[in-house]
């Protein structure tokens, strides 16, 4: 550390100059360790997240692959100079289908959404709880060395 002519820190003259103002005394490495906490929990909370997204992704591929794959059935058993209703029949049961298929996708990929945000956000709240807690048994501790 940087010293004054006088050979003292300036941690040492921060932690003089708080103690002249009766500031609670700030334990440096405890600090050091919650904000790595903080950090471990933002990485954590970021990898839920990522993990969600690409099951959305992943859901919504399959919906599409589904979708095409009715379509080329539809195609493959389309006959123009066929029976008109028995055509608008295939082209309703197709289209009912589709529909079906992307409300599922749908839904499924608003549930995946949920619950990955939910997890991730999850660990955030988990880790503001501890770092109060964490905070709060700091400054007791600070107040008892006082008495």
């Amino acid at each position: 550390m940087t010293t004054e002519k006088s050979g003292q820190t300036y941690m040492e003259m921060l932690r003089g100059f708080g103690d002249k103002l009766g500031l609670p005394q700030i334990d440096v490495e405890k600090l050091i360790e919650a904000n790595r906490k903080n950090l471990d929990a933002l990485n954590e909370s970021a990898v839920a997240a990522a993990g969600g997204a690409q099951t959305v992704l992943r859901k919504q591929r399959e919906v599409l692959e589904a979708g095409l794959r009715e379509a080329t059935t539809l195609v493959r058993g389309y006959q123009p100079l066929g029976d008109p209703k028995e055509t608008l029949a295939k082209q309703t049961e197709f289209a009912k289908r589709l529909s079906e298929l992307a409300v599922r996708g749908a839904k499924d990929s608003a549930q995946t959404t949920r619950e990955s945000t939910t997890e991730a956000v999850k660990i955030l709240q988990d880790r503001m709880k501890a770092a109060l807690e964490e905070v709060r048994a700091t400054v007791r501790n600070a107040d008892k060395s006082k008495a």
